[in-house]
């Protein structure tokens, strides 16, 4: 990884993740002056950052670092409203404006949203302390401009794309990294294959079938997915997700859909076919391994409608398998086979 000194120049750092059980991943960010460190999921299916308050009396907010704007002299009040609705989960706040740093990237007057109200238990249950969104501007709230384009407008990184890497080891703390301003090649084997994004919000690209076994089972003329790290399985419209769970042989426990693992060497191949390029997940590659001989479905249903929908999420499931880079200059998506978690030099 090439680092440069001068916090003017364009840089491309590395930011390492952390990650519970497979199912999220986070890294650190500061905020104000002097720092106030927090953990956010790097979220590439919002735009928003927002992060708990001191304001914020919910109980998710209790058990977690909590911005306090009167601690930075760098703060600027908004004032506005903030409302964001989750797949899961919704939070009301108000927007502040300070600055925020990403592994060294020091962002200037940044808006974002300071919670008051974290209701339910999706965020109380969370091991993060707020979201920062890498979708499109026009995907934000308020019309907040997001992180990484604030990164790209004030000259702060070398290229206008991430890259991310998700490890799947469950045994391991190490989560991963998301490099900005640039890819890492050792984290990935051969070539990345680019994929036009056909709708900029969401990084939003065109699937071209889904085969299980060889066969197309689904998506027989094309559908749209999005590529999410913020999501950790593999969604898509609940009838298909039905019908794939029965096809494998899910079944039902503990409200959760899963198989013995000791069936996963006789499971079925699924892959997706993306731009004329085959992605193929194998069983243990699409299941959930708590260590107990029960492993979990990778696949959920989710129902999005129109006009933003139907659509299927290729969340951390998939892109565990594969290195995705997300490039705002050309409006596209890279993909290459991962390599598994090791400590490596690395190729950026």
């Amino acid at each position: 990884m090439a680092y440069t000194d001068s916090c003017n120049s364009p840089q491309t750092v590395s930011e390492p993740l952390m990650t519970y059980y497979d199912m999220e991943y986070f890294g650190q960010i500061t905020i104000g002056t002097p720092p106030q460190t927090f953990t956010v999921i790097f979220d590439t299916g919002s735009s928003n950052l927002w992060i708990a308050s001191i304001y914020c009396t919910s109980q998710a907010c209790m058990s977690h670092n909590r911005y306090q704007p009167s601690q930075s002299s760098s703060y600027v009040s908004n004032g506005e409203s903030f409302y964001i609705q989750y797949g899961t989960g919704n939070l009301t706040g108000i927007l502040g404006i300070d600055e925020v740093t990403v592994q060294g990237i020091a962002v200037q007057n940044q808006t974002f949203a300071e919670s008051v109200s974290e209701p339910g238990s999706t965020f109380a249950d969370s091991n993060f302390d707020g979201i920062l969104g890498l979708a499109f501007p026009n995907l934000a709230v308020d019309n907040c401009v997001p992180v990484f384009d604030n990164m790209i407008s004030q000259n702060l990184v070398e290229l206008p794309l991430f890259g991310v890497f998700l490890n799947r080891d469950p045994n391991s703390s190490e989560g991963g990294e998301l490099v900005f301003g640039g890819f890492d090649t050792s984290r990935f084997s051969g070539q990345l294959n680019w994929v036009p994004v056909t709708v900029p919000g969401y990084w939003q690209i065109q699937v071209d079938a889904i085969q299980v076994a060889g066969e197309t089972l689904f998506c027989l003329e094309g559908c749209q997915a999005i590529v999410d790290t913020g999501t950790s399985l593999i969604t898509g419209p609940s009838a298909d997700i039905g019908q794939l769970q029965n096809f494998l042989g899910f079944t039902s426990q503990d409200g959760a859909d899963g198989v013995s693992c000791s069936n996963l060497s006789q499971m079925p191949t699924i892959t997706f076919t993306i731009n004329g390029v085959n992605y193929p997940l194998t069983a243990e590659q699409y299941t959930l391994q708590d260590g107990g001989g029960y492993c979990g479905s990778g696949f959920q249903g989710q129902d999005m409608p129109p006009p933003v929908g139907p659509l299927w999420i290729l969340g951390d499931v998939f892109i565990g398998q594969y290195y995705s880079v997300f490039d705002r200059g050309s409006n596209r998506v890279g993909l290459a086979p991962a390599i598994p978690y090791q400590t490596t030099t690395s190729g950026v």
